[in-house]
């Protein structure tokens, strides 16, 4: 049986975007995603940018993003949740970005 699980986001604006504008986006998920009643913890924070950024074979990370669940039933309908689609639309019309995410047991 699985115990808590952290959706871990890997968010990569394809150009660049504003530090505000940055601000407002993870703000705005936190907002949706913590107000859905099944997140029951929330971290955000920025890339920090290295040279061999350049050289990612899929994208360089603008921020990261990790919720924690208690179980894959509130994972699952974190993506329900009302709301998120209009986010995801909003933002991707103003500032297109690429997501890859990872479903995990805590690190450590």
């Amino acid at each position: 049986m699985v115990g808590m699980l952290q959706h871990t986001m890997i968010v990569s604006f394809t150009a660049p975007i504003p530090d505000t504008e940055l601000d407002q986006y993870l703000e705005d998920i936190e907002k949706v995603m913590v107000g859905s009643g099944h997140v029951r913890t929330f971290a955000a924070r920025r890339h920090i940018r290295v040279p061999a950024d350049e050289h990612s074979p899929v994208f360089a990370a603008t921020a990261i993003v990790q919720l924690g669940f208690a179980d894959l039933d509130a994972l699952n309908a974190s993506f329900a949740a009302p709301g998120v689609g209009e986010l995801i639309r909003r933002w991707q019309s103003r500032y297109p970005y690429q997501v890859v995410w990872a479903n995990h047991e805590a690190l450590s």
